[in-house]
């Protein structure tokens, strides 16, 4: 015998329901197939569940596939991770295709196109250098990003334009870049592709190099939000914003830039937007999944994975859809 006042509820008249009056959400149907021998990407991706993300992600595909068609803008923002695991080779494919309009950095990404088109290689160990103050002490990288911003700034044009145009002149010169066709910065800038760089002094390694000067990386940086605002008009009705890999600078970047285009009266509604990461963090599902849709339509998608397995998936099924 229990020795609780309480006793258990009797479930004898508790009602119940029939399952095909019940119904369910998910029905065999919708059920992933074997995948056939030989049937590529597109198989691959008609063989998934139609369920959770992999409709998400089937929904990018057919959304980034109209923005294109639709000649709308497609924005990559995009953190240094992507760039570390060797994606720009995809990317700038893509770019070739008309899947991209445009890309958006953080200053991580900035520094490690920079110095892959520098000396073919980039990401030091940081627990190696820490302690003897050697992390970001790059020379190179530190000396020739600060003289681009600074020279971009006297000739008026942004960060990002500026850093494409000095891994050009290297190459015109005669110093040669090592790996020139890995580079985001210098291939969008030879194809006329904006590249715009964001950054928050003191985030960068290059802020600590003797030549940082911190009136032109403010400068130039804020040249950049106001273009990439620019760049932001041209998503309504269509354009998509993906942001792979940034979990706080460039959501917040977007979500301001979004409130000063429709400030300024540009309409702003019917986009599509989507995080790509391997974790889904607070500002990117918000900032860039949720508010920017809030009372404008459009829609908004979180598809989280590696970068260096779900990007090239992507191109892989764009370029399938698009052959």
């Amino acid at each position: 015998m229990s020795r609780y006042a309480q006793q258990p509820l009797d479930f004898a008249n508790l009602k119940t329901v029939g399952l095909e009056e019940r119904g369910g959400k998910v029905k065999v149907a919708d059920f992933a197939a074997p995948y056939q021998p030989g049937s590529g990407v597109a198989g691959l991706l008609d063989s998934l569940p139609h369920v959770l993300a992999a409709d998400s992600f089937r929904a990018v595909v057919d959304a980034l596939a109209l923005a294109r068609r639709q000649k709308r803008a497609i924005l990559w923002g995009m953190g240094g991770h992507v760039v570390k695991c060797g994606l720009a080779p995809v990317l700038l494919d893509l770019m070739g295709r008309g899947y991209a309009t445009g890309f958006v950095l953080n200053g991580s990404a900035a520094i490690h196109d920079f110095e892959i088109a520098l000396a073919g290689h980039t990401s030091e160990d940081v627990e190696a250098v820490l302690p003897d103050g050697r992390f970001g002490a790059a020379e190179e990288t530190g000396r020739e990003m600060n003289q681009a911003i600074v020279e971009g700034v006297r000739d008026g044009i942004g960060m990002g334009e500026a850093l494409g145009r000095a891994l050009d002149q290297r190459d015109q010169r005669g110093t040669r870049n090592r790996a020139p066709e890995s580079s985001l910065l210098l291939n969008a800038y030879r194809a006329r592709v904006p590249v715009t760089v964001h950054v928050a002094i003191g985030t960068d390694t290059p802020h600590i190099h003797p030549a940082a000067d911190g009136a032109a990386i403010g400068s130039a940086t804020h040249r950049d939000f106001r273009l990439f605002c620019g760049l932001v008009t041209e998503l309504h009705q269509g354009g998509i914003y993906l942001n792979v890999g940034s979990a706080v600078l460039l959501p917040e970047v977007f979500l301001k830039a979004i409130s000063a285009v429709r400030n300024l009266g540009h309409p702003l509604a019917e986009f599509t937007t989507v995080n790509f990461d391997f974790l889904q963090h607070y500002r990117p599902r918000v900032n860039v999944v949720e508010r920017p849709h809030a009372a404008s339509g459009g829609k908004g998608y979180a598809i989280t994975g590696h970068h260096e397995l779900m990007i090239p998936l992507l191109a892989a099924a764009l370029i399938e859809k698009h052959s």
